[in-house]
């Protein structure tokens, strides 16, 4: 008889734990389709805010000018230019661009690419200058030079 009565007992206490052990599996479960349903929202709204913003692109006259002094040189020297191709900062600035790079500005540890007239880059290539233009992340779109 006793087993019996110990069997019945441990019946009840078993399917207690087991009820608990399912509920708590079933609120870990649902917690963690949550937090996936939060996250892909979260993203989907960052996407589309990243969106929203590229789409509003100032035009040039609203961007704000700024004035940056520097040397101009090219992507490829930056501001150490080679003394053994025996050439001045100017030629070299002008044959490295001619062979793909682009212009950049040095001012101190900063390099900034510059987008503007050829022309008027090739003038000032490898001096110290002041231009004026707006800036768009590293790149310069140049309105003058001084």
């Amino acid at each position: 008889m006793r087993i019996v009565l110990a069997r019945a007992g441990t019946g009840v206490a078993s399917r207690r734990a087991r009820f608990w052990v399912e509920t708590i599996a079933l609120v870990c479960g649902i917690a963690c389709a949550l937090a996936l349903v939060f996250a892909a929202l979260g993203a989907v709204a960052g996407t589309a805010a990243g969106e929203a913003e590229s789409g509003q692109r100032e035009s040039p006259s609203a961007a704000r000018l700024q004035i940056f002094e520097g040397m101009i040189t090219d992507t490829r020297c930056g501001a150490k230019h080679s003394a053994a191709i025996g050439k001045a900062a100017a030629d070299c600035t002008r044959a490295c661009v001619h062979g793909g790079g682009q212009f950049a500005l040095v001012d101190g540890d900063s390099l900034y690419l510059i987008d503007g007239d050829p022309l008027l880059l090739k003038k000032a290539a490898g001096q110290r200058v002041r231009v004026n233009g707006t800036l768009n992340r590293k790149t310069i779109s140049v309105a003058s030079v001084n």
